[in-house]
């Protein structure tokens, strides 16, 4: 009993603190702050209006102890669903639902980069599901729900990381899905009227939303990866099944145009990778509760002409009319997770000795 109601009071002062993100500011000192524990059921924290106040430490998700020369800024997936009739289109700060997806879904997405960096993790008011799907019908792109509340929150939490937390170190950014969407604006806009932060850019891995031709065309200042080491550049894909391919399926996240480079072999072009080049998928041990790296049998292959990645993972897929019949959207980290660590390793080796 004493433990319930110290866990009822400890989810009441996480709430609070979040309610209060963006009206008071806190010190400098870099620490870990985890409020996705919240079970608030009420938003109290406005869904639109100006940024939140990213000096309070209540606003971040995970401010970590520097241990690397090294960061990484992950602007975290969509977690809001908004299904419901009069919700808001933008997930307030204290919203439950985002902040307990935030919590479950960061050891198989953020946590990839923890080994060779110092993962920054801003909370942000995220466009609802529902809301971004209806927009990405009236425009065929859902960034157009993802650049006004969302992107002044993302960009707003760059300006003080860069001021305050980053202290010249390189780093990467870092998403998926909504996160990678809202990650290639700021490499369009933000980075473009801040070169000197783009300088210092290890990559970028917008993963789980699409990088187009037209995209790099229109924006000369980016340039999209060609390997598994070169620097200053974008990795993208987008994973999916033969029934989405097969069907050219509709699939919110897959844009018309779009390039994806394949994850075990880290090619463009459509060289299969079977299953013995992937070092390790991340999968929760329902009888423990805890991750383990397995054999999945997650091969991968470019399908150029549909710009994802074609895998026959042993896994559920996603599935539904957002994402086609046979997405592995959930899977775009977690079924190439030992690979994506191998590769974030890589390119900042390949980025130091460029320094030299």
């Amino acid at each position: 009993m004493k433990k319930r109601l110290f866990a009822l009071a400890l989810s009441a002062a996480l709430a609070f603190s979040l309610a209060a993100c963006g009206g008071q500011s806190s010190t400098n000192n870099s620490t870990t702050t985890d409020a996705a524990t919240s079970t608030t059921e009420t938003s109290t924290t406005a869904s639109t209006g100006e940024a939140p106040d990213y000096s309070d430490k209540a606003c971040w998700y995970q401010i970590p102890e520097i241990k690397k020369d090294v960061d990484t800024f992950f602007v975290y997936p969509t977690e809001y669903m908004a299904a419901n009739e009069g919700d808001p289109d933008y997930a307030p700060l204290d919203n439950a639902e985002m902040l307990e997806g935030v919590k479950t879904n960061y050891p198989i997405l953020a946590s990839v980069y923890e080994d060779s960096t110092n993962v920054f993790m801003p909370y942000y008011r995220q466009a609802g599901m529902m809301f971004a799907a209806e927009e990405a019908k009236k425009s065929g792109d859902p960034r157009t729900a993802f650049a006004t509340v969302p992107y002044s929150d993302v960009t707003a939490a760059l300006d003080y990381y860069f001021e305050n937390y980053n202290n010249g170190r390189p780093f990467i950014i870092a998403g998926h899905s909504q996160g990678s969407g809202i990650v290639s604006l700021v490499l369009k806009d933000y980075f473009k009227e801040h070169p000197d932060y783009y300088e210092r850019m290890i990559a970028a891995y917008v993963i789980g939303f699409s990088i187009t031709k037209e995209y790099l065309e229109e924006n000369a200042h980016l340039k999209f990866a060609t390997g598994e080491s070169d620097t200053g550049v974008i990795i993208s894909w987008n994973t999916e099944g033969p029934k989405n391919v097969e069907q050219n399926a509709s699939n919110v996240v897959l844009l018309p145009n779009a390039i994806s480079i394949n994850p075990l072999n880290w090619k463009l072009d459509d060289t299969y990778a079977p299953a013995s080049e992937n070092l390790g998928s991340r999968v929760l041990n329902e009888k423990t509760g805890e991750y383990e790296i397995k054999d999945v049998g997650a091969d991968a292959k470019v399908v150029p002409n549909r710009g994802s990645v074609l895998t026959n993972a042993d896994t559920e897929p996603v599935g539904g009319d957002t994402f086609g019949p046979q997405s592995y959207h959930n899977g775009d980290y977690a079924l190439f997770f030992n690979n994506i660590k191998d590769n974030v390793a890589k390119r900042i080796a390949a980025y130091k000795e460029s320094k030299k």
